[in-house]
């Protein structure tokens, strides 16, 4: 079972990767904010569009690996739609199960299709990547209070 799951998450952040999904530019973003990681050159470009308390659009532009990349598209799925409140509390999830301070399958099911990065945490060389996004947002929405 543990090997399907791993097969299926692999397959879904090729997917994301290779198609690009939510890297576009949005109409009237209420904030933009670049994200930059010197060690393997990966740079993105995050906008944000909020309406009141609910993040109701997020598009992206830049280059990078394919982990960087997948990991900003999965991101914005996963936070689209969600209140300000409901978002930082994924987003720290999300780096906690990163950094393997969160291991319970529970409390990451919270992160949707997120939680495919959960092995990154063995790569350490790529953890940095996986990260870009998440930390760019939450700069972000920190900025916004």
């Amino acid at each position: 079972m543990k090997e399907d799951l791993n097969g299926i998450y692999n397959e879904l952040i090729m997917e994301h990767s290779m198609n690009s999904y939510n890297k576009r530019k949005l109409e009237n973003p209420n904030s933009t904010k670049l994200g930059h990681n010197p060690n393997c050159g990966d740079e993105i470009t995050l906008e944000l569009k909020l309406n009141g308390d609910i993040i109701e659009d997020i598009g992206f532009m830049g280059h990078g690996c394919a982990i960087s990349q997948s990991s900003t598209s999965i991101m914005i799925d996963t936070l689209k739609g969600k209140t300000v409140k409901q978002a930082k509390e994924i987003i720290e999830t999300f780096i906690c199960m990163i950094k393997r301070e969160i291991t319970d399958e529970e409390e990451l099911e919270k992160l949707e299709d997120a939680i495919a990065f959960k092995n990154v945490s063995n790569m350490p060389a790529r953890v940095k990547c996986a990260l870009l996004a998440w930390h760019t947002i939450e700069d972000m929405l920190n900025e916004k209070q």
